[in-house]
């Protein structure tokens, strides 16, 4: 079993993992300020048990009780509400949501009509690059574009990664601000059978699309590589269907299919081609003009869930929740490493919990990184909140 997936001794591991590795202090000091000024028994917390046993609407004074409800429960996934008016409780219908945490959703089966390494629940190193891209366009547009600096990265232990901003101005948004922030950076739009999900129009691009192309661009180039977007003719003929101009997509496809396979050349020669189409025919400026910043960002731009981000009450899973399919930890990272993360270095709970495991020494050592990310988020928080209540008071 050393270092290896087995659900069943997951329950006979999960109490010793919430007691000697669960960061309990942090993580109830971080709900705490996420609750402010409700009590921290306002907070909605749900478990996922053994076979699926679902409980919601559990709630928390202080760390004893954390701890207490922890071991005499043993989830196998831990998720976290919103903050009510009241404690939350099941039928209790004078509840009423008054903060939660800004969250974003980012998962990567939503990029299986264009990452080609893996699909569903499968996730290797190379499609985590659309990991990383996401990551740094949303956090450069929360900073940049909203102010906001209490955020907190988290891997979702298989597929995805979730973000949480728990700035004041972020956990008091309403729905239909939340919704404002979601639809702003959404970029791609329509479903399956829609071939162009992107429309940047011929005005001049939003600063923050351009932020966004110049992180696309530090990457496209590898993520090309990897996933080979134009390899194949079924992969080329999605490519073309993403070209307006018949004339142009003709011109295109008889020149991609007599060049090698390799998308790198292939990409290279649409560009020279669409320059050189855009110098010929003026027309296609006004009709086309972004078309190469288009697919860029349909290829490589982050894919949201954003009914996780509009919703007030959306239930997420908690950092160092250990993902019930792969034994992973929901472990904590910072946005500028986020490109350094190899998923085969993602600590599991069997890793740290065994100490034979070859990868437990740097299973530990990780597992102790992402507690300091979270730490310095939590004190980072509470300086903010601390702040914010003494100017509320003056």
């Amino acid at each position: 079993m050393v270092g290896q997936y087995d659900e069943n001794v997951l329950p006979d591991m999960l109490p010793v993992y919430y007691t000697r590795l669960f960061p309990q202090n942090l993580f109830c000091r971080w709900l705490s300020c996420g609750n402010n000024p409700q009590p921290l028994s306002n907070r909605e917390l749900s478990f996922t048990l053994a076979d699926d046993v679902y409980l919601r609407y559990l709630s928390i004074n202080n760390q004893k009780e954390f701890f207490t409800l922890l071991q005499k429960k043993c989830p196998h996934k831990l998720d976290i509400g919103g903050v009510y008016n009241t404690k939350p409780s099941v039928g209790r219908h004078d509840a009423v949501v008054l903060a939660r945490e800004l969250v974003f959703d980012i998962d990567l089966t939503d990029y299986d009509e264009v990452r080609t390494c893996c699909r569903e629940a499968k996730v290797c190193n190379k499609c985590w690059k659309f990991m990383v891209v996401a990551c740094e366009i949303i956090n450069a547009a929360l900073k940049d574009d909203f102010g906001f600096q209490s955020i907190l990265w988290v891997f979702s232990g298989r597929r995805g990664i979730h973000c949480w901003v728990s700035d004041y101005e972020a956990r008091t948004l309403d729905s239909p601000g939340r919704a404002a922030v979601a639809d702003y950076l959404c970029l791609i739009m329509g479903g399956e059978n829609q071939s162009k999900k992107v429309h940047l129009g011929n005005d001049n691009l939003h600063s923050s699309i351009r932020r966004a192309l110049t992180i696309i661009d530090k990457y496209f180039e590898e993520i090309l590589q990897d996933q080979e977007f134009l390899s194949t003719s079924d992969r080329l003929k999605s490519f073309l269907k993403m070209i307006p101009d018949e004339i142009l997509r003709k011109q295109v496809q008889e020149s991609l299919e007599r060049l090698p396979t390799s998308s790198v050349g292939r990409w290279e020669s649409f560009t020279n081609i669409y320059n050189k189409f855009c110098k010929e025919n003026t027309h296609a400026i006004r009709k086309m003009k972004y078309l190469i910043e288009e697919i860029k960002i349909q290829y490589c731009y982050p894919r949201l869930d954003v009914n996780v981000t509009k919703g007030f009450n959306h239930l997420l899973k908690s950092p160092f929740s250990i993902h019930p399919k792969t034994g992973k930890v929901s472990i904590v990272f910072k946005p500028d490493n986020a490109k350094d993360i190899k998923l085969e270095e993602v600590p599991t709970i069997y890793t740290l919990l065994d100490d034979s495991s070859s990868d437990s020494v740097q299973h530990q050592a990780n597992m102790r990184t992402a507690v300091k990310n979270f730490q310095e988020l939590v004190f980072f928080l509470e300086k903010a909140e601390a702040v914010r209540r003494k100017m509320e008071a003056s």
